[in-house]
């Protein structure tokens, strides 16, 4: 992981971009700092097929490392399983096909948390 200055919540509102930029659908930004001591944000979006999700999470992947110089801790799941998880330790990302989205239900399970950003 590369030094960095940048703050958790804009390194959460980049990936938003980045995820609106390629076209991912059913961005949440969720901020779980007062649920949970293993991030501050959750990002979650959707891609509509395994294509489109491995664009996502290179997209992510790449610009960040670019434009921050932050490599991700690590990178779980594929667009084969229709979910992949990118770990930015004060941000995680969440990409899912719609029903893996379902299946997991992640909005609901910390529907505690405050819901920063929401875009269909």
């Amino acid at each position: 992981m590369g030094e960095t200055t940048i703050e958790a919540i804009d390194l959460a509102r980049q990936i938003v971009d980045i995820i609106a930029d390629k076209k991912g659908e059913n961005i949440v930004l969720l901020d779980v700092r007062e649920r949970t001591t293993i991030a501050d944000y959750f990002v979650i979006c959707s891609g509509t097929s395994e294509r489109q999700l491995k664009a996502l999470v290179e997209g992510i992947t790449e610009t960040i490392k670019k434009d921050q110089g932050i490599y991700a801790r690590f990178v779980e799941g594929n667009s084969a399983t229709g979910w992949a998880l990118i770990d930015y330790m004060d941000v995680i990302v969440h990409v899912f096909t719609p029903e893996r989205r379902a299946f997991y239900d992640l909005e609901g399970f910390w529907y505690e948390a405050a819901v920063l950003l929401k875009m269909q």
